[in-house]
């Protein structure tokens, strides 16, 4: 009877939480191990405050513990590097620190997909010929091509000189999915459609990654995952296109690796998410701030307007600045042997098998004090010298920097382009407006997400 079945329930609930309780106090400290911080509740520690807002949790534990300290986050002893001088111990020891099962994890967790058979070295070398390399200027250009005319059907129906308004996440995320879907899948007759269901899949993404969702939000991704797994499908693919190409070319790898047609469809959707999940939240970020400080903008008008002496210097220096206030990414390691890490203060730690190891550059050194003045504030030429030069060199401790800033790679010219294309035409609804906060579940995903948006209005370019 329902009443039998919901007293089985609690009282395996009760069983459990008292086990996992009791075993908790079985995880003694060994010697030379980083502090630890189990948390008040049994087994669930600090999980609820970690995925609650990593950044605020972090740095409380790094005021308590230092740069390196263990806690328990649902039965798992997490280790969380802040050190960026001690980065190297943890990346560069591929025999101690693993990261190809935990990846695995996370794929099947968020998008149902299995890919244990790959190869890492083998998917990257497939990666480089794809999107690297002689590819990439051919990538960029049809990337180009859709922005500028998205943004011309931006009016359609209306004047050149007519202002619209729009939420400017909104119109960032839309106009640089739909650009770069149509690069990258060449299906005109549906990118609306992928970009509504995509934004779906992306707004709960975080919660599915942790496990966190209620009844109806999975009923949600579910819908979203069948639909965009029915927009992305192969069967549609359009022969001798070069977007075609590259589709086919990877499910015939993936078949080459044992992966059937159903995860292969599967797979299509972590493409598209790896590919577009950056490049909006980037772009609304770096156009936030540059209407929101006119010295910055009128850095980069001069800039294009060719009236600087240095080629993309105040792109590049805003660029770096953005990214340092809004990437946020984790980097997660499992320790598959017990460890000693030798910090680069000389202190070393032991970290025991099956531990799981996390790096927060977020923390350090994006956002440390000791490294940047007033590292909450945006300041426009912060990764500048004075002689006007980028500058990349920052120190701790009296000790240089290897990681300064988190790297873009090519879609720093993407990034560019749609500036180009949109700084001349759009200014805030509200002169004296201010970008919304973070959206605090975002760390650790990438690039965070506005909570909230900016309203701006924009309008053609007059000719």
């Amino acid at each position: 009877s329902p009443c039998v079945e919901l007293f089985s329930f609690f009282l395996s609930f009760f069983l459990s939480f008292f086990l996992s309780f009791f075993l908790s106090f079985l995880h003694y400290q060994r010697r030379n191990e980083p502090p630890l911080d189990e948390g008040w509740i049994p087994w669930l520690g600090h999980a609820i405050e970690f995925g609650k807002d990593a950044a605020k949790f972090l740095a409380r534990m790094k005021e308590k513990h230092g740069d390196i300290f263990t806690v328990r986050v649902a039965g798992l002893r997490v280790t969380v590097l802040l050190d960026p001088h001690s980065f190297d111990s943890v990346l560069n020891d591929r025999d101690s620190f693993d990261f190809t099962r935990l990846r695995s994890q996370v794929i099947q967790k968020v998008f149902s997909l299995q890919l244990t058979n790959i190869e890492p070295i083998l998917e990257r070398k497939w990666m480089e010929q794809h999107f690297q390399g002689c590819s990439l200027p051919k990538l960029s250009s049809s990337m180009n091509t859709h922005l500028q005319t998205l943004l011309l059907h931006c009016h359609n129906g209306s004047a050149p000189s007519e202002w619209k308004q729009e939420g400017l996440f909104d119109l960032c995320y839309s106009l640089l999915f739909r650009a770069g879907y149509l690069t990258f899948f060449e299906r005109t007759d549906n990118a609306a459609a992928a970009y509504q269901e995509f934004r779906k899949f992306d707004n709960l993404l975080a919660k599915l990654a942790r496990g966190s969702l209620r009844r109806e939000e999975r009923r949600t991704v579910s819908h979203s995952q069948e639909r965009l797994w029915e927009l992305l499908s192969p069967h549609g693919l359009r022969g001798g296109s070069e977007s075609s190409t590259w589709q086919q070319s990877y499910c015939d790898f993936l078949q080459q690796e044992g992966i059937d047609a159903d995860m292969q469809k599967k797979a299509l959707l972590l493409q598209l998410w790896t590919t577009q999940c950056n490049a909006g939240p980037a772009a609304f970020w770096l156009l936030g701030f540059l209407l929101t400080h006119p010295e910055a903008m009128e850095a980069v008008k001069s800039e294009i307007r060719g009236l600087s002496t240095r080629r993309d210097t105040s792109f590049q220096h805003i660029l770096s600045e953005t990214l340092r206030l809004t990437a946020a990414v984790m980097i997660r390691r499992e320790v598959v042997q017990d460890k000693i890490l030798d910090m680069a203060n000389g202190k070393r730690y032991h970290l025991r098998r099956g531990d799981r190891v996390c790096l927060f550059p977020f923390l350090s050194p994006q956002m440390d004090p000791q490294i940047h003045q007033e590292p909450q504030t945006f300041k426009y030429d912060r990764f500048l010298n004075d002689d006007m030069t980028v500058k990349d060199e920052f120190y701790k401790d009296g000790k240089k920097l290897k990681y300064c800033s988190m790297p873009w790679g090519a879609g720093k010219n993407m990034l560019k382009s749609f500036v180009t294309y949109f700084h001349y035409l759009s200014e805030p609804c509200d002169p004296e407006a201010k970008l919304p906060p973070v959206n605090p579940s975002r760390y650790g995903f990438g690039m965070l997400q506005p909570d909230g948006d900016l309203q701006v209005r924009y309008r053609l370019k007059r000719t």
